[in-house]
């Protein structure tokens, strides 16, 4: 159920929304030194209002300002027929994404229209890429906020600057991600770390659709919502914080673990997450709290980028420099397109710190000899949790036996 908020502090937050949007240019040129601090993380935590929702998206992730440069593109890949390959696999995920939603309850609905645009459109645009099957509910979640156009430049902001490297075809940022998940875990939960290495349980198995589909076909409705809002905002550190708590609230004590002694056992418990460590106020709330910093998580980045490249020799895809502080620093990624405001110095330098640590897909290390699946198909496979069989959540049973 969606977290009641007061309707007088509802429309306070709107006002609030609405003056930073109709002025975010000017507000972000004066205020960004501050922002990673201040009123925009914090009121991203709080919640973004629903009827605001699709726009500060949109002006979080910058994908605004990308389409503003790219006027017509859309439309211009909207016209074109498309890779045939790409096409007959999208075709058949268009009725897989939240069925019980009303845009794409009707096979050949608009909803299914629009979710094949976006996809086909981003296969143009990123032929070396293709498609892969985990864009799909992520493209989804967007359609349900703005229109096709604005929902692929998302889509491209989210697949190229958030997790650049985690939809190509060898999983390496994925992999990557988990290494550096499961090293983090070690210092939020010991137990959880201690149980999951005595099983010989590769990250890779539990996480991947976690992080592949930002929990979107993890997580209740409500609490999706909130989780991406701070995504947003902050990047994918709160992916991170969210698969860290879940992990920590599922495997994190010796009570915990007395149902789930064996691999099967945890890999069902880690399937079926208990419908109270994902209730929207209590999940955002131990976001928040978890102590796991910008530090922690870079340190860890290039421990493993480190024995990626001892193990494996160069990465295979080009990766730019290692993340410096400054590019995991939680700030919105925006940038002001040139006008009469002018932008500080300190704002250029950390953008173009943020863009070398997005541009350049996470590579991490394989998984062979230790039972971890290594192509996108067998990684992706539907698990379903009690919530998505509820009306809470939009996913349903079907999706079980037909994603992927």
């Amino acid at each position: 159920r969606l977290e009641e908020v007061p309707l007088e502090v509802l429309r306070q937050r709107e006002s609030k929304w609405l003056d930073m949007l109709n002025n975010w240019d000017k507000w972000m040129a004066k205020k960004h030194k501050k922002a990673s601090d201040g009123p925009i993380r914090l009121r991203c935590q709080k919640g973004i209002p629903p009827s605001l929702r699709g726009r500060a998206w949109q002006y979080l992730s910058g994908s605004k300002v990308k389409l503003e440069q790219n006027i017509g593109k859309f439309d211009e890949l909207d016209l074109l027929p498309g890779d045939p390959k790409w096409l007959d696999v999208i075709e058949r995920d268009l009725h897989r994404q939240f069925p019980f939603h009303e845009m794409f309850v009707s096979r050949g609905g608009h909803g299914q229209q629009d979710l094949f645009r976006v996809l086909k459109a981003y296969t143009l645009y990123r032929p070396e890429e293709g498609y892969c099957q985990a864009q799909a509910p992520i493209a989804a979640v967007l359609l349900m906020h703005m229109p096709a156009e604005q929902a692929f430049w998302c889509l491209v902001q989210i697949c190229e600057k958030y997790l650049p490297g985690y939809y190509s075809e060898k999983l390496e940022a994925i992999q990557l991600d988990g290494q550096i998940l499961f090293s983090l875990l070690h210092k939020v939960s010991p137990v959880a770390y201690k149980h999951l290495s005595k099983q010989k349980i590769d990250p890779i198995l539990y996480m991947t659709e976690w992080f592949m589909c930002a929990f979107s076909r993890t997580l209740p409705w409500s609490s999706v919502l909130r989780v991406w809002d701070m995504f947003f905002c902050e990047g994918v550190k709160i992916i991170f914080r969210v698969g860290l708590v879940l992990l920590k609230h599922t495997l994190g004590s010796s009570d915990k673990l007395k149902s789930c002694q064996g691999q099967y056992e945890t890999m069902e418990r880690l399937r079926a997450l208990s419908p109270k460590i994902m209730q929207e106020t209590f999940l955002v709330q131990e976001v928040i709290e978890l102590p796991v910093t910008e530090r922690q998580i870079e340190r860890e980045h290039l421990i493993q980028l480190k024995k990626w490249r001892e193990t494996h020799g160069e990465l295979q895809c080009n990766e730019a420099e290692p993340p410096t502080r400054k590019a995991l620093e939680p700030v919105p990624s925006i940038i002001v397109p040139p006008g009469p405001a002018p932008i500080p110095k300190a704002r250029k330098s950390k953008e173009k710190s943020r863009e070398k640590r997005l541009a350049s897909p996470a590579n991490g290390p394989g998984a062979e000899g230790n039972g971890a699946p290594s192509s996108t198909r067998e990684l992706l496979h539907p698990q379903v949790s009690p919530h998505h069989q509820s009306k809470e959540s939009l996913s349903s049973r079907e999706s079980e036996d037909t994603y992927l």
